[in-house]
């Protein structure tokens, strides 16, 4: 979904005046060990529910089917969420940016960088982030530039490579010594 069916869907929502709803991750333990004996975590997606002017009134549970439709402008807002930070840059790591400016771009479907850099001049302006989508753009380009990261990723495959083919000869290595033991137990 891009920004543009995102803000089409905020335009015609019916949603409940007094409530609003945010769907997010949670990290949450499945019961298993791993081969550490350490708790295997699994990403669910829940939702919180807040009655407007009723500070104690939270309801915090696992996202259902159910919640989904009742609320499906903000399940948009998520999925566009999750699906522009994993393409880009978060806006919680962009420095010029402060949070209230973070929350307002959220919530007209804005979560990287990259998607404030591309955001259409009059857009910008109506939101009052005509110097912020100019940092971003320079960030974005500096960022596609950036021969020091390019130099550092090759690097990083490399070991990576290396690490890999370390793995393989020890794996090889406890093979032949095992299988040397047990031709001496005989």
């Amino acid at each position: 979904m891009d920004f543009m069916t995102f803000q089409n869907m905020v335009q015609n929502q019916n949603s409940q005046d007094n409530i609003s709803a945010r769907f997010y991750d949670r990290a949450v333990k499945t019961g298993e060990l791993n081969k550490d004996g350490l708790p295997v975590f699994i990403n669910r997606c829940f939702v919180e529910i807040r009655i407007k002017d009723n500070n104690c009134e939270i309801y915090d549970q696992p996202a259902t089917p159910e919640k989904i439709k009742q609320f499906p402008v903000e399940y948009a807002r998520y999925q566009l969420a999750r699906k522009q930070v994993t393409q880009g840059t978060p806006l919680e790591q962009f420095a010029f940016l402060t949070a209230a400016e973070i929350e307002s771009l959220k919530v007209r479907g804005i979560f990287t960088v990259e998607a404030l850099a591309t955001l259409d001049v009059q857009k910008a302006r109506q939101l009052e982030v005509e110097e912020e989508k100019k940092i971003a753009q320079r960030f974005v380009e500096q960022a596609k530039n950036n021969k020091s990261l390019q130099k550092w990723q090759q690097q990083e495959e490399k070991y990576l490579e290396e690490i890999k083919s370390l793995k393989e000869q020890i794996n090889e290595l406890k093979n032949y010594h095992s299988g040397k033991s047990s031709r001496r137990k005989k």
